[in-house]
């Protein structure tokens, strides 16, 4: 089964020799900064997947307070509720899983990187800022140890700042996970975890930007009423049973009224 997945991903694996070549050959750059650069390639080819997956967070926060509400509406009924939230998710064309496009998006290039690496493990070597070894197992040298703290790092700080839509709950649990999978990341290539910190830190300068587009929580609705200004009349006065005018109260907050003092009255 592992060999016929294996098999059909060929022509990928070939596909990503030939570009990380380019790179190397053609470009000039060292096969670390190759692989970095194959990274840089593949995240702006995803680029339209994650302006999608701006627009599903933004959709998401800017109604999560009436998911809630139908979650609340139906909580002891989890098919109804399903329903309803799908049905709600249709009406204001709303996608959850656009934001895991660029995930899912990103496997077969993972994939095809790590038989690359694995294939060409003698042919793809050097170091990265004169530190780290692409080596076939990123544990084979002291360097792999701190590739390895700061693609965790990189790690928790991508999904920090992409699971703003998370509840805290699952939000601390996808933070933890890449600390419980140090031990499978332990056994890749150095090549592969340098590219998958790399599409990290791409990750978290993305989760910047996606917190300036994204509305704060809470934020108060536009008025909807007319917004007064210079030109705006007046409001009529009201006239009392008397037959005198009084000038409409001022708002609440607003300046103080002047009271006019009758001349010749007395003084106080």
């Amino acid at each position: 089964m592992i060999a016929s997945v294996f098999s059909i991903l060929t022509p990928l694996e070939n596909l990503m020799k030939s570009i990380l070549d380019f790179f190397h050959s053609s470009v000039g750059l060292p096969w670390a900064w190759a692989i970095i650069a194959v990274t840089i390639l593949v995240r702006i080819c995803l680029v339209p997947l994650a302006v999608r997956q701006i627009h599903s967070m933004q959709s998401l926060q800017l109604h999560a307070p009436e998911m809630k509400e139908i979650q609340r509406k139906y909580k002891g009924d989890r098919q109804k509720q399903s329903e309803e939230l799908q049905k709600f998710y249709k009406e204001n064309n709303i996608n959850p899983a656009a934001s895991c496009l660029p995930m899912v998006a990103q496997l077969p290039v993972f994939f095809a990187l790590y038989l690359t690496l694995r294939h060409e493990a003698k042919h793809i070597t050097g170091t990265w800022l004169g530190i780290v070894h692409l080596d076939p197992h990123v544990t084979m040298h002291w360097s792999g140890y701190l590739l390895l703290a700061v693609y965790a790092g990189s790690q928790i700080a991508s999904t920090y700042f992409m699971g703003q839509t998370m509840d805290k709950t699952q939000r601390t649990i996808m933070m933890i996970l890449p600390l419980a999978f140090l031990t499978v990341v332990s056994r890749f290539p150095t090549g592969l975890v340098l590219y998958w910190m790399t599409t990290n830190l791409w990750t978290v300068g993305q989760g910047l930007i996606t917190r300036r587009l994204l509305p704060k929580p809470g934020t108060a609705p536009a008025r909807t009423g007319p917004k007064r200004s210079s030109r705006t009349a007046p409001a009529p006065a009201v006239v009392e049973g008397n037959g005198q005018q009084q000038q409409p109260k001022p708002a609440a907050g607003g300046p103080p009224r002047r009271v006019k003092r009758k001349k010749g009255g007395p003084r106080r």
